[in-house]
């Protein structure tokens, strides 16, 4: 796994939901969702920087599922603040199309480590 790349891609992905977050909360004075959002999209890389330091391979795979969760979460939060108007497409297709990026980055290492644990 290109663990810098993917950790690399989390963070900015954070940082972009951060600053979509703070734009929302300021026109439309909307915390609950975006409080919710925040929470999720940051996780990914918490949880990704924290498995750099785990105490074996079961436990950096428990992280990098949790950070898929995680994504999941991410894109329901998404898709919610999409749907009810709070954020613009073009917001939501590009935030959508990095966490699906990710998702599919954390499904191929969980997969791959995963592999090299039953050789």
């Amino acid at each position: 796994m290109s663990k810098s790349i993917l950790r690399d891609k989390a963070k900015e992905f954070a940082k972009e939901v951060v600053f979509v977050c703070k734009d929302i909360k300021a026109e439309h004075k909307e915390t609950v969702l975006t409080n919710q959002l925040l929470r999720c999209a940051t996780s990914i890389g918490a949880n990704l920087h924290e498995a750099q330091y785990a105490q074996g391979k079961k436990d950096f795979i428990s992280k990098l599922e949790i950070a898929q969760k995680e994504c999941f979460e991410t894109e329901y939060w998404l898709e919610l603040l999409f749907e009810t108007h709070y954020m613009s497409e073009q917001q939501y297709n590009q935030l959508q199309n990095s966490c699906g990026t990710i998702r599919r980055m954390l499904i191929s290492s969980i997969t791959t480590t995963k592999e090299n644990m039953n050789k």
